[in-house]
Protein backbone atom coordinates (compact mmCIF):
# COMPACT_ATOMS: atom_id res chain seq x y z
CA UNK A 1 0.00 0.00 0.00
CA UNK A 2 1.35 3.16 -0.89
CA UNK A 3 2.25 5.71 1.71
CA UNK A 4 -0.47 8.23 2.58
CA UNK A 5 1.77 11.44 1.67
CA UNK A 6 2.71 10.88 -1.89
CA UNK A 7 0.24 11.30 -4.33
CA UNK A 8 -1.04 8.46 -6.26
CA UNK A 9 -2.44 9.30 -10.30
CA UNK A 10 -4.49 7.14 -11.99
CA UNK A 11 -3.06 6.55 -15.51
CA UNK A 12 -5.80 8.84 -17.11
CA UNK A 13 -4.73 11.58 -15.16
CA UNK A 14 -1.13 10.76 -16.07
CA UNK A 15 -2.09 11.47 -19.63
CA UNK A 16 -3.94 14.04 -18.97
CA UNK A 17 -1.24 15.96 -17.57
CA UNK A 18 1.39 15.02 -19.42
CA UNK A 19 -0.70 15.94 -22.90
CA UNK A 20 -1.30 20.01 -21.06
CA UNK A 21 2.44 19.76 -20.08
CA UNK A 22 3.40 18.83 -23.73
CA UNK A 23 1.01 21.55 -25.39
CA UNK A 24 1.88 24.03 -23.41
CA UNK A 25 5.84 23.73 -23.93
CA UNK A 26 5.44 22.93 -27.77
CA UNK A 27 2.36 24.84 -29.01
CA UNK A 28 3.37 25.19 -32.39
CA UNK A 29 6.67 23.58 -34.38
CA UNK A 30 8.01 22.75 -37.70
CA UNK A 31 9.30 19.37 -38.25
CA UNK A 32 11.04 17.82 -41.17
CA UNK A 33 10.69 14.37 -41.86
CA UNK A 34 10.04 11.21 -44.58
CA UNK A 35 6.28 10.37 -44.56
CA UNK A 36 5.64 6.31 -43.70
CA UNK A 37 2.58 4.08 -42.96
CA UNK A 38 0.48 6.46 -44.31
CA UNK A 39 -3.73 6.06 -43.25
CA UNK A 40 -6.63 7.68 -44.93
CA UNK A 41 -9.75 6.10 -43.29
CA UNK A 42 -13.17 6.70 -44.31
CA UNK A 43 -13.29 9.74 -41.65
CA UNK A 44 -10.74 11.80 -44.30
CA UNK A 45 -8.45 12.16 -41.22
CA UNK A 46 -5.02 11.33 -42.45
CA UNK A 47 -2.68 9.05 -39.97
CA UNK A 48 0.92 8.78 -40.34
CA UNK A 49 4.68 8.43 -38.90
CA UNK A 50 7.57 11.12 -39.84
CA UNK A 51 10.79 9.71 -38.96
CA UNK A 52 14.72 10.18 -40.11
CA UNK A 53 17.45 7.87 -39.83
CA UNK A 54 17.05 7.51 -35.85
CA UNK A 55 13.40 8.43 -34.70
CA UNK A 56 9.90 8.51 -35.40
CA UNK A 57 6.85 9.94 -34.46
CA UNK A 58 3.63 10.00 -34.87
CA UNK A 59 1.18 12.54 -36.81
CA UNK A 60 -3.03 13.40 -37.18
CA UNK A 61 -3.78 15.40 -39.53
CA UNK A 62 -7.76 16.15 -39.60
CA UNK A 63 -9.78 16.48 -42.62
CA UNK A 64 -10.68 20.25 -41.77
CA UNK A 65 -7.04 20.88 -42.51
CA UNK A 66 -6.12 18.20 -44.93
CA UNK A 67 -8.49 19.59 -47.40
CA UNK A 68 -5.82 22.50 -48.01
CA UNK A 69 -2.69 20.39 -48.92
CA UNK A 70 -2.14 20.76 -52.83
CA UNK A 71 0.14 17.35 -52.66
CA UNK A 72 -0.90 14.19 -52.99
CA UNK A 73 0.66 12.40 -49.98
CA UNK A 74 2.34 9.04 -49.86
CA UNK A 75 4.74 6.95 -47.91
CA UNK A 76 8.72 7.69 -48.73
CA UNK A 77 8.11 11.85 -49.58
CA UNK A 78 10.32 13.65 -47.62
CA UNK A 79 8.30 16.87 -45.98
CA UNK A 80 7.69 19.72 -43.57
CA UNK A 81 4.78 19.72 -41.18
CA UNK A 82 3.30 22.27 -38.61
CA UNK A 83 1.50 21.72 -35.78
CA UNK A 84 1.05 21.15 -31.88
CA UNK A 85 2.93 18.13 -30.29
CA UNK A 86 0.28 16.57 -27.64
CA UNK A 87 -0.21 13.33 -26.48
CA UNK A 88 -3.42 10.86 -27.14
CA UNK A 89 -4.19 10.04 -23.86
CA UNK A 90 -6.19 7.03 -24.49
CA UNK A 91 -3.50 5.19 -25.73
CA UNK A 92 -1.01 7.45 -24.22
CA UNK A 93 1.01 8.09 -27.69
CA UNK A 94 3.27 11.10 -28.34
CA UNK A 95 1.92 12.17 -31.52
CA UNK A 96 1.74 15.73 -33.58
CA UNK A 97 -1.61 17.48 -34.68
CA UNK A 98 -0.72 19.03 -38.17
CA UNK A 99 -2.74 21.55 -39.60
CA UNK A 100 -0.02 22.72 -42.28
CA UNK A 101 1.76 20.07 -44.98
CA UNK A 102 3.89 20.84 -47.81
CA UNK A 103 6.81 19.16 -49.88
CA UNK A 104 10.54 19.45 -48.61
CA UNK A 105 13.62 20.44 -50.57
CA UNK A 106 13.74 19.61 -54.62
CA UNK A 107 10.57 17.69 -53.98
CA UNK A 108 8.70 21.13 -53.34
CA UNK A 109 10.61 22.62 -56.33
CA UNK A 110 9.64 19.84 -58.93
CA UNK A 111 5.89 20.46 -57.83
CA UNK A 112 6.01 23.95 -58.12
CA UNK A 113 7.62 22.88 -61.14
CA UNK A 114 4.74 20.57 -62.22
CA UNK A 115 2.33 23.17 -61.42
CA UNK A 116 3.59 26.13 -63.32
CA UNK A 117 4.31 23.99 -66.60
CA UNK A 118 0.52 23.05 -66.43
CA UNK A 119 -0.94 27.05 -65.91
CA UNK A 120 1.02 28.29 -68.45
CA UNK A 121 0.08 25.80 -70.84
CA UNK A 122 -3.58 25.68 -70.32
CA UNK A 123 -3.02 29.97 -71.20
CA UNK A 124 -1.72 28.90 -74.64
CA UNK A 125 2.00 30.07 -73.68
CA UNK A 126 3.23 26.68 -74.96
CA UNK A 127 1.26 26.67 -78.31
CA UNK A 128 3.25 26.04 -81.36
CA UNK A 129 1.17 28.45 -83.36
CA UNK A 130 2.20 31.31 -81.13
CA UNK A 131 5.96 31.01 -81.49
CA UNK A 132 8.03 32.74 -84.06
CA UNK A 133 10.37 31.41 -86.74
CA UNK A 134 14.03 31.90 -86.62
CA UNK A 135 15.02 34.30 -89.12
CA UNK A 136 17.46 32.36 -91.92
CA UNK A 137 20.58 34.88 -91.58
CA UNK A 138 20.71 36.72 -88.69
CA UNK A 139 22.56 39.92 -88.58
CA UNK A 140 22.25 40.87 -85.00
CA UNK A 141 21.80 38.66 -81.72
CA UNK A 142 21.39 39.34 -78.62
CA UNK A 143 22.47 37.35 -75.57
CA UNK A 144 20.40 37.40 -72.28
CA UNK A 145 23.28 35.27 -69.36
CA UNK A 146 25.84 35.48 -66.65
CA UNK A 147 29.13 37.29 -68.60
CA UNK A 148 31.48 35.45 -67.05
CA UNK A 149 29.71 32.23 -67.07
CA UNK A 150 30.86 29.01 -69.33
CA UNK A 151 27.90 29.44 -71.45
CA UNK A 152 28.72 32.67 -73.36
CA UNK A 153 32.05 31.44 -73.91
CA UNK A 154 30.83 28.31 -75.84
CA UNK A 155 28.22 30.30 -77.67
CA UNK A 156 31.13 33.37 -78.54
CA UNK A 157 33.58 30.18 -80.06
CA UNK A 158 30.78 28.02 -82.03
CA UNK A 159 30.05 31.86 -83.34
CA UNK A 160 33.47 32.65 -84.01
CA UNK A 161 33.78 29.42 -86.03
CA UNK A 162 30.74 29.50 -87.88
CA UNK A 163 29.90 33.13 -88.54
CA UNK A 164 32.22 35.51 -87.71
CA UNK A 165 30.23 38.59 -88.66
CA UNK A 166 27.42 38.23 -86.72
CA UNK A 167 26.70 41.11 -84.66
CA UNK A 168 26.61 40.52 -80.86
CA UNK A 169 24.85 42.25 -77.80
CA UNK A 170 25.34 40.59 -74.46
CA UNK A 171 23.03 41.89 -71.78
CA UNK A 172 23.90 40.60 -68.34
CA UNK A 173 22.20 39.52 -65.65
CA UNK A 174 22.43 37.15 -62.88
CA UNK A 175 21.46 33.96 -63.87
CA UNK A 176 20.54 31.97 -60.12
CA UNK A 177 20.16 33.84 -56.70
CA UNK A 178 17.58 35.68 -54.96
CA UNK A 179 18.44 39.35 -57.74
CA UNK A 180 18.47 36.64 -60.46
CA UNK A 181 14.70 37.45 -61.37
CA UNK A 182 14.85 41.14 -61.27
CA UNK A 183 17.67 41.24 -63.56
CA UNK A 184 16.61 38.88 -66.09
CA UNK A 185 12.82 40.75 -66.07
CA UNK A 186 15.23 44.00 -67.00
CA UNK A 187 17.21 42.51 -69.27
CA UNK A 188 14.89 40.76 -71.48
CA UNK A 189 13.21 43.75 -71.61
CA UNK A 190 16.48 45.74 -72.65
CA UNK A 191 17.63 42.92 -75.02
CA UNK A 192 13.69 43.59 -76.62
CA UNK A 193 14.49 47.40 -76.91
CA UNK A 194 17.87 46.67 -79.09
CA UNK A 195 15.40 44.98 -81.90
CA UNK A 196 17.86 42.23 -82.53
CA UNK A 197 16.95 39.06 -84.82
CA UNK A 198 17.01 37.19 -82.48
CA UNK A 199 17.22 37.02 -78.44
CA UNK A 200 19.33 34.09 -76.54
CA UNK A 201 18.76 33.24 -73.40
CA UNK A 202 21.19 30.91 -71.79
CA UNK A 203 23.69 29.57 -69.03
CA UNK A 204 25.40 26.59 -68.40
CA UNK A 205 23.80 23.31 -66.26
CA UNK A 206 23.22 23.25 -62.79
CA UNK A 207 20.69 21.42 -60.05
CA UNK A 208 17.20 22.21 -60.37
CA UNK A 209 17.32 24.75 -57.35
CA UNK A 210 20.35 26.58 -59.26
CA UNK A 211 18.15 26.78 -62.97
CA UNK A 212 14.86 27.61 -60.41
CA UNK A 213 15.43 31.40 -61.89
CA UNK A 214 14.29 30.32 -65.36
CA UNK A 215 11.21 28.44 -63.78
CA UNK A 216 9.69 31.30 -62.33
CA UNK A 217 6.36 32.65 -63.87
CA UNK A 218 7.40 35.96 -64.42
CA UNK A 219 10.53 35.38 -66.47
CA UNK A 220 8.32 32.81 -68.73
CA UNK A 221 5.46 35.31 -69.62
CA UNK A 222 8.24 37.96 -70.15
CA UNK A 223 10.02 35.61 -72.42
CA UNK A 224 6.61 34.65 -74.21
CA UNK A 225 5.92 38.67 -74.81
CA UNK A 226 9.02 39.25 -76.31
CA UNK A 227 8.41 40.67 -80.11
CA UNK A 228 11.20 38.62 -81.20
CA UNK A 229 12.45 35.31 -81.65
CA UNK A 230 13.76 33.46 -79.16
CA UNK A 231 16.11 30.71 -78.46
CA UNK A 232 16.48 29.33 -74.63
CA UNK A 233 19.46 27.24 -74.01
CA UNK A 234 19.63 26.22 -69.83
CA UNK A 235 21.83 23.96 -68.85
CA UNK A 236 22.49 20.36 -69.86
CA UNK A 237 20.64 18.27 -72.57
CA UNK A 238 18.67 16.86 -69.76
CA UNK A 239 17.86 19.73 -68.02
CA UNK A 240 14.26 21.35 -69.18
CA UNK A 241 12.89 24.53 -67.90
CA UNK A 242 9.68 26.40 -67.92
CA UNK A 243 11.83 29.30 -70.39
CA UNK A 244 12.43 26.24 -72.97
CA UNK A 245 8.46 25.59 -73.62
CA UNK A 246 7.50 28.77 -73.70
CA UNK A 247 10.43 30.13 -75.90
CA UNK A 248 10.14 30.09 -79.56
CA UNK A 249 12.89 27.23 -80.57
CA UNK A 250 15.08 24.86 -77.66
CA UNK A 251 18.07 24.03 -77.86
CA UNK A 252 19.82 21.17 -75.76
CA UNK A 253 22.95 23.22 -74.81
CA UNK A 254 24.40 26.65 -75.38
CA UNK A 255 26.58 25.69 -78.08
CA UNK A 256 23.53 23.74 -80.27
CA UNK A 257 21.99 27.05 -79.64
CA UNK A 258 24.90 28.36 -81.34
CA UNK A 259 24.62 26.43 -84.14
CA UNK A 260 20.58 26.59 -84.23
CA UNK A 261 21.11 30.56 -84.65
CA UNK A 262 23.46 31.03 -87.29
CA UNK A 263 24.39 29.20 -90.47
CA UNK A 264 28.11 27.79 -91.57
CA UNK A 265 30.21 30.82 -93.17
CA UNK A 266 31.67 27.75 -95.15
CA UNK A 267 28.44 26.57 -95.96
CA UNK A 268 27.17 29.81 -96.81
CA UNK A 269 30.06 30.72 -99.24
CA UNK A 270 29.30 26.60 -100.88
CA UNK A 271 25.71 27.90 -101.20
CA UNK A 272 26.79 31.16 -102.73
CA UNK A 273 29.31 29.73 -105.32
CA UNK A 274 26.59 27.64 -106.79
CA UNK A 275 24.26 30.65 -106.93
CA UNK A 276 26.96 32.44 -108.70
CA UNK A 277 27.72 29.40 -111.06
CA UNK A 278 23.77 29.25 -111.96
CA UNK A 279 23.24 32.92 -112.16
CA UNK A 280 26.34 33.15 -114.40
CA UNK A 281 24.82 30.46 -116.32
CA UNK A 282 21.25 31.99 -116.36
CA UNK A 283 22.52 35.44 -117.57
CA UNK A 284 24.36 34.13 -120.44
CA UNK A 285 21.46 32.06 -122.04
CA UNK A 286 19.54 35.12 -121.39
CA UNK A 287 22.31 36.90 -123.45
CA UNK A 288 22.26 34.87 -126.29
CA UNK A 289 18.63 34.64 -126.12
CA UNK A 290 17.96 38.00 -126.32
CA UNK A 291 20.71 38.87 -128.78
CA UNK A 292 18.77 36.04 -131.46
CA UNK A 293 15.30 38.32 -130.40
CA UNK A 294 16.96 41.39 -131.87
CA UNK A 295 18.31 39.78 -134.56
CA UNK A 296 14.89 38.91 -135.42
CA UNK A 297 12.82 41.87 -134.78
CA UNK A 298 15.92 44.09 -137.06
CA UNK A 299 14.87 42.28 -139.50
CA UNK A 300 11.01 42.61 -139.70
CA UNK A 301 11.61 46.60 -138.78
CA UNK A 302 10.61 48.23 -142.23
CA UNK A 303 12.44 51.26 -143.52
CA UNK A 304 11.78 54.57 -142.96
CA UNK A 305 11.19 56.04 -145.96
CA UNK A 306 8.21 53.34 -146.73
CA UNK A 307 6.81 54.08 -142.94
CA UNK A 308 6.92 57.86 -144.28
CA UNK A 309 5.21 56.69 -147.45
CA UNK A 310 2.50 54.92 -146.17
CA UNK A 311 1.84 57.61 -143.51
CA UNK A 312 1.25 60.55 -146.30
CA UNK A 313 -1.00 58.02 -148.03
CA UNK A 314 -3.16 57.67 -144.94
CA UNK A 315 -2.97 61.13 -144.31
CA UNK A 316 -4.04 61.94 -148.13
CA UNK A 317 -7.28 59.47 -147.34
CA UNK A 318 -8.30 60.62 -144.45
CA UNK A 319 -8.48 64.39 -146.06
CA UNK A 320 -10.83 63.39 -148.75
CA UNK A 321 -13.30 61.26 -146.89
CA UNK A 322 -13.10 64.27 -144.16
CA UNK A 323 -14.00 66.60 -147.16
CA UNK A 324 -16.95 64.09 -148.28
CA UNK A 325 -18.10 63.89 -144.92
CA UNK A 326 -18.38 67.94 -144.71
CA UNK A 327 -20.10 68.48 -148.26
CA UNK A 328 -22.79 65.79 -147.07
CA UNK A 329 -23.21 67.98 -143.70
CA UNK A 330 -23.87 70.99 -145.56
CA UNK A 331 -25.85 69.47 -147.95
CA UNK A 332 -28.29 68.08 -145.11
CA UNK A 333 -28.52 71.41 -143.33
CA UNK A 334 -29.42 72.99 -146.72
CA UNK A 335 -32.66 70.67 -146.71
CA UNK A 336 -33.21 71.33 -143.33
CA UNK A 337 -33.56 74.67 -143.57
CA UNK A 338 -35.22 74.66 -146.10
CA UNK A 339 -38.02 72.80 -144.42
CA UNK A 340 -38.27 74.62 -141.59
CA UNK A 341 -38.77 78.16 -144.01
CA UNK A 342 -42.14 76.12 -145.18
CA UNK A 343 -42.85 75.42 -141.71
CA UNK A 344 -42.48 78.87 -140.76
CA UNK A 345 -44.73 80.36 -143.33
CA UNK A 346 -47.19 77.40 -142.83
CA UNK A 347 -47.98 79.07 -139.10
CA UNK A 348 -47.66 82.93 -139.46
CA UNK A 349 -49.36 85.35 -136.69
CA UNK A 350 -51.86 86.44 -138.87
CA UNK A 351 -53.50 82.34 -139.35
CA UNK A 352 -52.71 81.61 -135.49
CA UNK A 353 -54.82 84.87 -134.69
CA UNK A 354 -57.39 83.88 -136.72
CA UNK A 355 -57.88 80.42 -135.16
CA UNK A 356 -57.97 81.82 -131.29
CA UNK A 357 -60.44 83.95 -132.37
CA UNK A 358 -62.61 81.12 -133.72
CA UNK A 359 -61.70 79.19 -130.31
CA UNK A 360 -62.49 82.13 -128.57
CA UNK A 361 -66.06 82.47 -129.62
CA UNK A 362 -66.81 79.00 -129.44
CA UNK A 363 -65.62 79.18 -125.84
CA UNK A 364 -67.91 82.35 -125.43
CA UNK A 365 -70.95 80.14 -126.26
CA UNK A 366 -70.43 77.49 -124.33
CA UNK A 367 -69.80 79.66 -121.42
CA UNK A 368 -72.84 81.30 -121.88
CA UNK A 369 -74.84 78.41 -121.92
CA UNK A 370 -73.47 77.14 -118.71
CA UNK A 371 -73.60 79.87 -116.93
CA UNK A 372 -77.45 80.42 -117.81
CA UNK A 373 -77.84 76.68 -117.21
CA UNK A 374 -76.44 77.14 -113.56
CA UNK A 375 -78.19 80.00 -112.65
CA UNK A 376 -81.71 78.06 -113.28
CA UNK A 377 -80.69 75.16 -111.19
CA UNK A 378 -79.29 77.37 -108.09
CA UNK A 379 -82.83 79.47 -108.61
CA UNK A 380 -84.81 76.21 -108.24
CA UNK A 381 -82.82 74.80 -105.32
CA UNK A 382 -83.38 78.23 -103.60
CA UNK A 383 -87.18 78.09 -104.26
CA UNK A 384 -87.07 74.46 -102.52
CA UNK A 385 -84.76 75.75 -99.83
CA UNK A 386 -87.27 78.54 -99.33
CA UNK A 387 -90.26 76.47 -99.06
CA UNK A 388 -88.59 73.82 -96.89
CA UNK A 389 -87.57 77.06 -94.64
CA UNK A 390 -91.02 78.42 -94.51
CA UNK A 391 -92.69 75.03 -93.49
CA UNK A 392 -90.45 74.31 -90.56
CA UNK A 393 -89.75 78.54 -89.77
CA UNK A 394 -92.11 79.87 -86.29
CA UNK A 395 -93.02 82.72 -87.97
CA UNK A 396 -96.20 81.61 -89.71
CA UNK A 397 -97.09 80.18 -86.64
CA UNK A 398 -96.48 83.38 -84.18
CA UNK A 399 -98.68 84.77 -87.15
CA UNK A 400 -101.23 82.35 -86.22
CA UNK A 401 -101.41 84.14 -82.82
CA UNK A 402 -98.45 81.57 -81.14
CA UNK A 403 -95.48 82.99 -79.57
CA UNK A 404 -92.15 81.27 -78.06
CA UNK A 405 -91.51 82.18 -74.54
CA UNK A 406 -87.43 81.83 -73.47
CA UNK A 407 -86.21 82.16 -69.61
CA UNK A 408 -83.57 84.07 -68.64
CA UNK A 409 -80.97 81.42 -69.47
CA UNK A 410 -82.06 82.21 -73.30
CA UNK A 411 -83.84 78.39 -73.02
CA UNK A 412 -86.94 77.74 -75.38
CA UNK A 413 -89.34 77.01 -72.43
CA UNK A 414 -91.37 74.19 -73.14
CA UNK A 415 -92.74 72.92 -69.70
CA UNK A 416 -93.40 74.54 -66.03
CA UNK A 417 -90.64 72.64 -64.40
CA UNK A 418 -88.15 74.76 -66.46
CA UNK A 419 -89.76 78.31 -64.48
CA UNK A 420 -89.57 79.51 -60.76
CA UNK A 421 -91.50 82.33 -59.07
CA UNK A 422 -90.05 85.26 -59.88
CA UNK A 423 -88.05 84.57 -62.60
CA UNK A 424 -87.76 86.58 -65.62
CA UNK A 425 -88.92 85.45 -69.52
CA UNK A 426 -88.74 87.28 -72.92
CA UNK A 427 -92.30 86.07 -75.09
CA UNK A 428 -91.59 86.97 -78.64
CA UNK A 429 -94.37 87.60 -80.71
CA UNK A 430 -94.75 88.03 -84.68
CA UNK A 431 -94.05 91.84 -84.46
CA UNK A 432 -92.11 91.98 -81.03
CA UNK A 433 -91.24 90.80 -77.38
CA UNK A 434 -92.76 90.78 -74.42
CA UNK A 435 -90.79 90.70 -70.83
CA UNK A 436 -92.36 89.43 -68.14
CA UNK A 437 -91.89 88.14 -64.45
CA UNK A 438 -93.60 85.04 -62.94
CA UNK A 439 -95.54 85.63 -60.20
CA UNK A 440 -97.81 82.44 -60.45
CA UNK A 441 -97.26 78.76 -61.87
CA UNK A 442 -100.46 76.90 -62.88
CA UNK A 443 -100.73 73.62 -64.03
CA UNK A 444 -103.46 71.44 -66.07
CA UNK A 445 -104.51 74.90 -67.73
CA UNK A 446 -106.21 74.40 -71.48
CA UNK A 447 -105.73 77.08 -73.90
CA UNK A 448 -109.58 77.69 -74.08
CA UNK A 449 -109.55 78.06 -70.19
Amino acid sequence: MPSSDKTVLSVSELNRQARVTVEEHFNQVWVMGEMSNFARPRSGHWYFSLKDDKAQVRCAMFANRNRAVQMQPGDGQLVIVRGRVSIYEDRGDFQIIVDHLEPAGEGALRQAFDQLKVKLAALGLFDTDRKQPLPTLPRHVAVVTSPTGAAIKDVLAVWRRRFPALRITIVPSQVQGEAAEGQLLQAIERAADLQPDVLLLTRGGGSLEDLWSFNLESVARALAACPIPTVSAVGHEIDVTICDFVADVRAPTPSAAAELITPSAADLMRTFSHYQRQLHLLWRQQHEMLALTVANLRLQLPSPEQTLERANQQVDDAYQRMLRHLQHQLRQQHTRLDGLTRQLHALGPQEQLNGAKAALRSIEGRLQFAFTRELQGKQQQLAGLSRMLNSVSPLPTMARGFAVVKNQQGQVVSALAQLGRGDTTTTFLRDGAVISEVKDLQEDVSITD
